[in-house]
């Protein structure tokens, strides 16, 4: 995984996330996993198969979090918006269509109504270090060529 920026917030919130996913969570999984083992014969067991489910769903987490936390960048002060960076709320015209997005990563968007457009993705990497009035193009995963003029450039605030 590339380093993704995120904010103080976010980053403490993804710890506390992984840490009570690690204690509380693991032991709470474990107890129903031993509770529907004790109800007899697995194989029709949907409690034990569920279980199973959500120990895999959660332990995948874990490790995205861990992976996540260990690549941050946090951004502790004000991020520079005179460019497109990461962390940067950006206003656009996107194939003509005017959008406000967060240029960064969508664990920092949490709790907001912004779209958010990873820095490694096609138009991500277009519009890096882009200044408000700049135009540029890219190539979309569909293959059609998209325009982008960037009108605005603010610091994401949470």
């Amino acid at each position: 995984m590339s380093a993704i920026w995120l904010n103080q917030e976010a980053f403490d919130r993804l710890a506390l996330e992984l840490e009570q996913l690690t204690t509380v969570g693991r032991a709470e999984i474990v107890g129903r996993i031993e509770a529907a083992r004790a109800e007899g014969d697995l194989k029709e067991n949907g409690g034990y198969h569920a279980a199973k489910d959500e120990q895999g769903k959660m332990e995948a987490r874990i490790r995205q979090l861990t992976e996540m936390l260990k690549n941050a960048h946090v951004g502790t002060e004000p991020v520079d918006a005179s460019r497109v960076a990461p962390g940067t709320v950006v206003t656009a015209h996107i194939h003509g269509d005017e959008e406000k997005f967060l240029l960064g990563s969508r664990e920092i968007a949490a709790g907001t109504d912004l779209d958010v457009y990873s820095e490694q993705s096609p138009m991500g990497q277009a519009i890096m270090g882009l200044e408000a009035g700049d135009t540029t193009t890219f190539t979309a995963p569909s293959g059609a060529e998209i325009a982008v003029e960037i009108i605005a450039i603010e610091p994401f605030t949470g």
